[in-house]
């Protein structure tokens, strides 16, 4: 999964984005190669845990229970600084959590891509 955010200006803040044009989008940006003012974000990948035989994402006890929908969101600059992570702890029951520079909407849009699986997997 690939996460796209506007970026923040030194002094912590959102510049103003207002595309007038597809190529001016963050999609059209970043297919175009322009990432400046982005700030891209992947999902983590899982280890190999010979233990348990299979690939497996430290959670720190916050998720607990297996599921394809469970996700971390990083930097590729810094895979252990872990901006956002989603998973099941309950049969019909997930988890978020999240911090900046995402905010509670941002992040629980990307939480809801999880249940579609369409979505966020170009």
């Amino acid at each position: 999964m690939t996460v796209l955010l506007i970026g923040m200006t030194r002094n912590g803040e959102r510049p103003e984005f207002r595309p007038e044009t597809d190529a001016q989008t963050l999609i059209g940006k970043f297919k175009n190669g322009d990432h400046r003012d982005i700030l891209v974000l992947h999902n983590k990948s899982p280890q190999w845990n010979e233990e348990t035989q299979s690939y497996v994402l430290n959670f720190n006890g916050r998720v607990t229970l297996a599921s394809v929908k469970n996700f971390q969101i990083v930097h590729d600059n810094d895979l252990d600084y872990i901006i956002m992570q989603f998973g099941r702890v309950e049969e019909d029951t997930f988890t978020m959590d999240f911090m900046y520079p995402m905010c509670p909407l941002q992040a629980f849009a990307i939480a809801l891509t999880s249940f579609d699986a369409k979505l966020a997997c170009e």
